[in-house]
């Protein structure tokens, strides 16, 4: 099987030239363009295809990957909101995720998130490096007795929660549609609505995928419910929160600090090195400005371990999709 992936860099060639040694029967073609409609013509001859989170898959792609005889979409992540599923399985073409890749990774770099923000290591680090040993500006709060609201509570979700409850003393307070047997086990106490998630919490975190009924959850109304000085940290999908209404609240105080991760149009920018150009997202721009955003580029997941079970997980579906036609692992 011939596999052309799709938005590499030498960590994911690394981790899958690794995970594919000695075996047979899969040969990978490596490509730095994200998939698109100007790229698809670049699977031609392969049966397979191997994508990330901002790769574009939506009809027409896959109407073009049907016409090269693409029978298989293989996720290298947990989320597939880029990819066409309903299209995808009229046209007879597979599509496989990995669900699981080392969840402690997200969750622990959750932790690191708050805490950054928190303590503002980030700024003390410029500081130091410039000479500046001054502590005015650097004033945080202890994170024992707060408490830290989970929204998901997915594996990512309940380690997350689990490290703050067990580790830091907090008391952790979680909203899911799906409640999981696991949570109390952990540390969180469900709470019944999203309200009062908002309405109690000091340091909000988000773990839920983004869906049509989960796009901009964090908007003017539930940022308007919050605690004022509230800390929000999405590690999740940018899509979840309105970047519009975040600015807004982030303008009048309501909001504390925020940690990001992941933003709604991240596909212009994350992923490659912007350094020497213009930003043109003005509203990207506008909010890299404030003086209380951390944001990273989209790094939550970068582990060792996780870019090996993603590795070995993408293979062993694509392996299973050819010989069996089916995976455990299939979204159809």
């Amino acid at each position: 099987m011939k596999v052309a992936v799709f938005g590499t860099r030498k960590y994911d060639t690394d981790s899958l030239n690794a995970a594919n040694k000695g075996t047979a029967g899969v040969e990978f073609s490596y490509f730095e363009a994200r998939l698109d409609k100007t790229t698809a013509a670049l699977t031609e001859g392969h049966q397979a295809i191997c994508i990330f989170v901002n790769d574009v898959c939506d009809a027409e792609v896959l109407e073009q990957l049907h016409t090269h005889g693409v029978k298989y979409v293989a996720l290298r992540c947990a989320g597939f909101n880029n990819v066409d599923v309903p299209t995808a399985t009229r046209l007879g073409i597979k599509v496989a995720r990995v669900p699981s890749y080392s969840p402690e990774a997200v969750a622990e770099f959750a932790v690191g998130m708050i805490m950054t923000v928190i303590r503002k290591y980030h700024k003390s680090y410029s500081r130091v490096r410039e000479g500046n040993f001054l502590l005015d500006g650097l004033l945080g709060f202890n994170l024992s007795g707060k408490t830290v609201g989970i929204i998901g509570t997915g594996k990512i979700g309940l380690i997350t929660g689990k490290i703050l409850a067990k580790g830091f003393s907090c008391n952790v307070v979680a909203y899911d549609p799906y409640p999981s047997e696991l949570a109390a086990e952990y540390g969180l106490k469900y709470v019944d609505t999203l309200d009062k998630l908002l309405q109690q919490s000091d340091i909000i975190s988000l773990h839920c995928p983004l869906t049509e009924g989960t796009t901009y959850m964090i908007n003017d109304n539930t940022i308007e419910k919050m605690k004022r000085g509230v800390i929000l940290i999405n590690t999740s999908r940018g899509g979840l929160i309105d970047t519009y209404a975040l600015i807004r609240a982030l303008k009048s105080g309501h909001l504390g600090a925020v940690g990001l991760d992941v933003y709604e149009r991240e596909a212009a920018y994350f992923f490659a090195d912007s350094s020497s150009k213009i930003i043109h997202d003005d509203v990207f721009a506008r909010l890299l400005s404030f003086y209380n955003v951390f944001m990273t580029g989209h790094q939550a997941y970068l582990t060792e371990e996780a870019l090996r079970n993603i590795a070995e997980t993408t293979i062993s579906n694509l392996r299973e999709m050819e010989t069996t036609g089916t995976c455990a692992n299939l979204l159809q």
